[in-house]
């Protein structure tokens, strides 16, 4: 594969590995499974046991895993065409989804601000409708 295709792919595979990570470590259709290993990564007998359910509350942690699957599942290689590419591959892979993940978080705490300023002002509006004759 030639080194266009390579970064080409290094652009895309990244892709579904935020994806996954995310949704598992963030969205509301994981949290009872999520609050259950945040339970177990503090309270856990063993430092083993602890470490292995904070793998699942880590959005950069997790994306570690879900690059080895991707990884095994295509074969990317990046740069070499042997095991280092793999390695290479992997940790690539990984820091192109944390950038993806760190510019969808970016983007969604600037919505949430928006639309926190918008309901103040629908506030402001609605209590300036309510009592016209008082001063804000």
């Amino acid at each position: 594969m030639d080194i266009i295709q390579q970064i080409f792919w290094l652009l895309i595979l990244p892709i579904p590995v935020a994806c996954i990570a995310w949704t598992v470590t963030h969205e509301e259709v994981f949290r009872e499974p999520r609050e259950y290993c945040v339970g177990q990564s503090k309270k856990g007998r063993t430092i083993l046991r602890r470490k292995f359910f904070y793998l699942f509350t880590c959005e950069y942690c997790f994306s570690h895993y879900v690059t080895l699957g991707v990884i095994l599942l295509t074969g990317f290689q990046l740069l070499l065409p042997d095991w280092r590419g793999y390695i290479i591959g992997g940790f690539a892979t990984v820091w192109m989804a944390n950038v993806y993940m760190s510019l969808f978080a970016f983007i969604r705490q600037d919505i949430k601000k928006e639309k926190t300023e918008i309901a103040l002002m629908e506030k402001k509006v609605e209590e300036i409708t309510e009592n016209p004759t008082s001063k804000s």
